[in-house]
């Protein structure tokens, strides 16, 4: 099994542990042989709302109470560092974090993929690309016209907003570091709009943001980019459960994933009308326009089934860049 304590150290200053510390609930009590843990812990990490984040996983673990009998504790993790370190001493019994948290997690937690978001009712919907965009008119048209110039990344930790960019352009000869100018801008918005402003020639970030997010914001219009490369697709955010659970919860948990999704999760009463919301027109015409929970943080349709191997195209991202992020030795 391959370290990552040092990766999970660039991940975060430091790891920070659950709000409650102390001894897990699922430790065993004294008095009793049973193995069935009091009540599960759902681990999240706030967003800038981390209010609304929180609220749109309320409908998730009622569905998750509902189908396997057992109260579940929702708690903000301030990174994902801090989950994967409670994870490790089995604290944290599901979680839900993005496709590179589940890569270094499975390497020093006893951890596995039952599910992944699914953006609207189409199978693999939840999968994002990175997308590199750059200034119209500004002359860049292919990763080779990246040697020499200024590129704005995330994070280098990111898989859409760094690692994907990065194993193409190896792919292609270029080194990430050497023949062009790296910039980390720290999050996928604010490359965006550093490129715009001139600060950087081009950026790679996750598609959703050029497409969806910021145009609905009103950060960037129509025409304010261009898009020179697309990746291919990175594996939807995962929902992970601890192995250290029985199968009877597991596929309780399961259960709840394939039963219900943002528009039944209303009809079974999991969320207040006033936490509700119209179902968008790309779910579909059968549903368009019903009400509808805010569902799992990305604002999902539902979540469909996950496995392991859906997260190879991360450790084959890794096997080509030997980023220190991903390095045994890092």
């Amino acid at each position: 099994m391959r370290t990552h304590l040092k990766t999970l150290g660039l991940l975060a200053a430091a790891a920070i542990a659950l709000t409650a510390c102390g001894e897990s609930p699922n430790a065993r009590p004294a008095d009793t042989t049973s193995d069935a843990p009091a009540e599960l812990v759902f681990a999240v990490v706030p967003t800038d709302n981390s209010e609304e984040l929180l609220a749109s996983f309320e409908p998730v673990v009622a569905a998750i109470e509902e189908e396997t009998g057992l109260p579940v504790e929702i708690q903000a993790v301030s990174n994902n560092a801090g989950v994967i370190e409670a994870q490790v001493s089995e604290r944290v019994d599901i979680a839900v974090y993005g496709a590179f948290s589940y890569y270094l997690a499975s390497d020093v937690a006893e951890v596995e993929p039952v599910a992944k978001d699914q953006l609207t009712p189409e199978p693999g919907s939840g999968s994002v690309s990175s997308l590199g965009v750059t200034a119209p008119g500004s002359g860049i048209s292919s990763l080779e016209d990246l040697t020499g110039k200024d590129v704005c990344f995330t994070d280098p930790a990111s898989t859409t907003g760094y690692l994907a960019a990065a194993a193409a352009l190896m792919e292609a000869g270029i080194d990430p570091q050497e023949d062009l100018n790296p910039v980390f801008a720290g999050s996928h918005d604010v490359a965006v709009t550093q490129m715009i402003a001139g600060d950087c020639d081009a950026a790679f970030v996750a598609e959703t943001f050029v497409t969806e997010l910021l145009p609905a914001r009103g950060i960037i219009e129509d025409g304010d980019t261009e898009t020179f490369f697309t990746s291919d697709p990175i594996p939807g955010t995962p929902m992970v459960v601890g192995s250290w659970l029985s199968q009877d919860i597991k596929d309780g948990v399961v259960r709840a994933m394939e039963k219900y999704d943002a528009v039944s999760a209303v009809e079974a009463g999991f969320c207040e009308e006033d936490a509700q919301r119209e179902a968008p027109a790309p779910w579909g015409e059968d549903v368009a326009g019903s009400p509808a929970c805010e569902w799992g943080g990305t604002g999902a349709f539902a979540f469909e089934p996950a496995t392991d191997a859906d997260y190879d195209p991360i450790r084959e991202i890794c096997e080509t860049t030997q980023a220190e992020v991903c390095r045994d030795d890092a």
